[in-house]
C-alpha cells in the first residue's frame, strides 16, 4: 500500500516531492515531466540518490497547467509557458500585497 499525502502538504513549498510522486500526482509521464525540465518550467531544488526533488510549491500550480492541458488539448511546451506565466502572476501578488503595505494609512481590509 502506498502512503498518500494530504493535499495540504501541497501547499507548503517548504516540502519537498520526487520526480515520481509529481508526475504521478499531477497525471504526467516521468518524461513529460523531464521534457518541462528541459524548457525551464520546472526547477528540481535537488537531486538524491538518482531522483530529482521539487519544491511542493510547484504541484497546485502544475495541476492547473495540466487541467487546461485536458480542456484545449495543449502540448507540452505551451503548458510550460502556461507554467511560467503562472509563476511570474504569483511574484507580481507579492510584490503587490509589499507595496500596498507600505501605503501610507493602510488597512489590512481587503
Amino acid at each position: 500500500m502506498t502512503q498518500q499525502l494530504p493535499d495540504l502538504v501541497w501547499l507548503d513549498a517548504r516540502e519537498a516531492v520526487t520526480a515520481s510522486e509529481l508526475a504521478r500526482v499531477c497525471d504526467l509521464s516521468p518524461a513529460e515531466l523531464e521534457e518541462l525540465v528541459d524548457y525551464g518550467a520546472l526547477v528540481p531544488v535537488e537531486e538524491v540518490s538518482r531522483e530529482r526533488l521539487f519544491s511542493a510549491g510547484c504541484v497546485m500550480p502544475l495541476r492547473t497547467v495540466g487541467r487546461l492541458r485536458q480542456d484545449f488539448d495543449l502540448d507540452l511546451f505551451t503548458m510550460a509557458m502556461l507554467l511560467g506565466y503562472l509563476n511570474r502572476i504569483d511574484v507580481l501578488e507579492l510584490e503587490l500585497v509589499s507595496l500596498r503595505a507600505q501605503l501610507p494609512g493602510h488597512s489590512h481590509t481587503a
